[in-house]
């Protein structure tokens, strides 16, 4: 009888030993992927700006990692595409303002990995540009299928026609369009809707998708701009306005990492910043490295070079600038492999630089453009930090001639030169054709 007690002492003491030991088991990080629409590199103060005030960007680049060469696509959809599904655009761009639910995203990725997801702000993604020819055009459950669980989004299975992204801004959220109404502003809209998925989620992994509405024109006022307060001038573009749009879009940064810290989840949440392509090519930034000149839409830096910034305090020691290539293609396997999943995709995963560890860099970054969309002709390059070459032939030193207008003669390079030229041409000569 002794002997029985004893034994089922020792096995009550080992279970609450288990269960102690299992309570402190560490929750799989949060991730938040914040992208700014139409935000170059040059627009953040911890980049060089001094034009624009970005004081929760700037703390958390302080805090973190700045990427000085993260390399988008030139327009939104191809980068959204290539960012949500780390193919290159050659491999499954169909439409400019599409993307097929055949294909695997990182919300797919992290959900299976036992997250819940949400996704907020601009989709623009369904075809409703193409009805004639895109049957699904209209479907309010999209999002669900490429792996979100929850969604508040603008020009969703409504066209921006019908009603805009700022003031009394058309919002669909999860199968039921919002009332209207003139004192209503969209992105505080969709960030609400962010810090109500984050209380709700909060003691269990979630992952949020929060492609932004601003800064993408009409450059219209604020709630925090003095012209807000007249009615009539709510809806009146004006490039004036971009400033105070910047300033806003940071805002709703600091809100978004100030509840983390209410919640005291924080340091367990991974928060990344970036822009989907370059600033609007009418707007002009003054920076310390003197004034650039958005290129939004372009092949050249202007249109491709955005800022990336990440946050995560239980992972990232000790703040440091990362100057290697960051392709958006590296995004899709980086979040896999924070989550532990594996993958394919033409991405190389940067989560070890999130872990404080040393990560593989990327050699060259290749871009593959062919958005389908107005006036912007089709082209591929390969790049290095220094040199960009085009597959028109066009090789260029692209931090001596950022703007791309001379390029160098093939016949006259130095045998350096010649050494990375060959390489990037033989980057180029490995890329398929396209599959669609």
């Amino acid at each position: 009888m002794r002997l029985r007690v004893v034994i089922l002492f020792v096995v009550f003491s080992l279970a609450i030993c288990f269960a102690g030991a299992k309570g402190k088991v560490k929750k799989q990080p949060n991730i938040i992927l914040i992208m700014a629409d139409d935000m170059g590199y040059e627009c953040i103060g911890a980049n060089g700006c001094t034009e624009y005030a970005t004081p929760e960007i700037d703390q958390m680049a302080e805090n973190g990692i700045r990427f000085t060469n993260c390399v988008s696509q030139p327009l939104c959809t191809p980068s959204r595409v290539k960012l949500m599904t780390g193919l290159r655009n050659y491999q499954n761009y169909e439409h400019f303002g599409y993307l097929n639910v055949n294909q695997m995203t990182f919300a797919h990725v992290v959900k299976d990995a036992g997250y819940s997801t949400c996704i907020a702000g601009k989709w623009q993604l369904n075809g409703i540009k193409y009805k004639d020819i895109l049957k699904d055009w209209d479907d309010n459950t999209k999002v669900n299928k490429l792996g979100f669980d929850e969604y508040c989004l603008w020009q969703y299975t409504q066209h921006a026609r019908l009603g805009g992204r700022f003031s009394n801004p058309l919002i669909e959220q999860n199968g039921e369009i919002l009332d209207r109404s003139k004192d209503v502003y969209g992105p505080d809209v969709f960030s609400n809707y962010v810090i109500d998925f984050i209380e709700k989620n909060q003691d269990k992994p979630f992952f949020i998708y929060y492609p932004m509405v601003l800064v993408h024109d009409p450059f219209v006022p604020t709630p925090d701009s003095e012209l807000w307060q007249d009615e009539k001038l709510r809806k009146k573009h004006d490039k004036d306005n971009f400033k105070d749009m910047v300033e806003y879009c940071d805002k709703i940064v600091g809100k978004i990492n100030h509840k983390l810290q209410e919640l005291g989840i924080a340091d367990n949440t991974i928060v990344i910043f970036t822009g989907d392509n370059g600033t609007h090519k009418s707007i002009i930034t003054s920076t310390s490295n003197g004034d650039i000149k958005g290129g939004k839409g372009l092949t050249t830096s202007a249109g491709t070079h955005v800022p990336l910034v990440v946050k995560y305090p239980d992972g990232i020691k000790k703040a440091n600038t990362y100057s290697g290539l960051i392709e958006f293609s590296d995004f899709y396997p980086t979040l896999a492999e924070l989550v532990d999943r594996k993958v394919k995709s033409d991405g190389i995963s940067f989560s070890k630089l999130l872990q404080g560890k040393k990560n593989k860099d990327r050699e060259v970054a290749v871009v593959h453009y062919d958005p389908r969309w107005g006036k912007h002709k089709p082209a591929r390059f390969v790049r290095n930090i220094e040199y960009k070459l085009y597959e028109s032939g066009q090789f260029f030193n692209i931090q001596n001639d950022v703007l791309e207008q001379e390029p160098l003669s093939i016949q006259q390079l130095s045998v350096r030169q010649l050494k990375i030229y060959n390489k990037l041409k033989k980057q180029l000569q490995k890329l398929p054709n396209p599959k669609i």
